[in-house]
């Protein structure tokens, strides 16, 4: 069985672009920066999009530095560009959070 799932937790590069097409769908494109330590420092960026995402989440207008946290799967698109073939690989999310800055982990659920 194939399993595609990704769980990212990292900060917003750069401010969102919101596309809104004559359907009436909502896209949300944004980079998430990702630093890792292991088993090299290095920080990665990477595209993500968010089909018709929350009103709640587009209110909140998050600016870069913002702490997010996002589940979703891999994707890679195809297109002919004046280049030839081209590709790309991103993040589709189903669900995407913003979190304090300085918060590592979310506070327990209270039952």
């Amino acid at each position: 069985m194939d399993f595609n799932l990704v769980v990212l937790g990292g900060h917003l590069a750069a401010p969102p672009e919101l596309r809104v097409f004559e359907s009436g769908s909502r896209l949300l494109r944004f980079l998430v920066t990702v630093k890792s330590d292991e088993p090299l420092r290095r920080v990665d960026v990477l595209p993500v999009t968010l089909w018709d995402p929350e009103d709640e989440l587009v209110a909140q207008d998050p600016q870069p530095g913002h702490r997010m946290w996002l589940v979703g799967r891999v994707q890679r698109r195809f297109w002919d560009g004046q280049d030839g073939r081209r590709s790309r690989i991103e993040i589709v999310a189903t669900n995407v959070t913003l979190r304090d800055p300085d918060l590592l982990f979310p506070s327990p659920v209270e039952a």
